[in-house]
């Protein structure tokens, strides 16, 4: 049954997936204007979905988007410990997507990432994922709900992955305070368990301390097992902060 869920979620993630255009430089006067939004980051640790990939130590991490009509496009990137995880020292994401609205306080985005280790050894570690995702305001709260899926690959083991999370935010009145909460399950390749499945979760709170600026601090952890020099999925305290421009 669970092949069956996995086939049926790629193919909606497939079908509603549309490919953004690369970024252009200029539009024409009567043309959509093309707005662009980026960040960096500095954290103490950067966890992917629960999971530890710089080896407990400090990461920096940025990037940037173009977007026009609900039409976006991206690159991300982080550094990575080469010497703990196995992929190199850097991480590059390649994104593109569409995101709208379906009604009154009610979003959707559909997209497709293609997770790069450009000094990583020989061998297959570049991997593709298709991401589907709603969001929903009520008040000063969202909540999001995703699936991720991606297909077999050589760089996934010849297997497949699936991922279903969800998000909450909620900004405390009068402060620049946001309290946040993540749950996520994974099935496939990218777990540390022996059955394959494995969830991760986080709470946190990010502070605003101006227009560009914040800093948050987030309790992450994930299932799994890891070793006694590289403990990769034990809980523990995220401190990050970030500039938006």
């Amino acid at each position: 049954m669970l092949t069956s869920v996995r086939s049926l979620m790629a193919a909606t993630i497939l079908a509603g997936f549309v490919l953004a255009a690369a970024p252009a430089v200029a539009q024409e006067e009567e043309g959509p204007a093309i707005e662009f939004a980026g960040n960096t980051s500095l954290v103490s640790e950067y966890r992917f979905r629960g999971v530890d990939l710089s080896g407990g130590d400090i990461a920096i991490q940025g990037g940037i988007t173009a977007s026009t009509s609900g039409f976006y496009a991206g690159a991300w990137g982080s550094s990575l410990d080469e010497n703990s995880v196995g992929y190199g020292h850097t991480e590059l994401d390649l994104y593109a997507g569409y995101a709208g609205d379906l009604a009154e306080g009610v979003t959707f985005d559909v997209s497709g990432i293609y997770y790069l280790y450009p000094n990583a050894p020989v061998g297959d570690f570049d991997y593709y994922e298709f991401i589907a995702k709603t969001g929903i305001s009520v008040g000063p709260g969202t909540v999001t709900l995703g699936v991720g899926y991606s297909p077999k690959q050589d760089s996934l083991g010849g297997t497949d992955n699936l991922y279903l999370y969800s998000d909450v935010g909620v900004g405390v009145p009068g402060t620049p305070v946001t309290l946040t909460g993540h749950l996520g399950y994974t099935d496939g390749f990218l777990t540390y368990t022996a059955d394959g499945d494995a969830m991760d979760w986080g709470v946190g709170a990010t502070v605003a301390l101006n227009d560009t600026l914040s800093v948050g601090a987030q309790y992450v952890g994930a299932d799994g097992r890891g070793t006694m020099a590289y403990p990769f999925v034990d809980d523990t305290v995220v401190f990050s902060v970030t500039a938006a421009f």
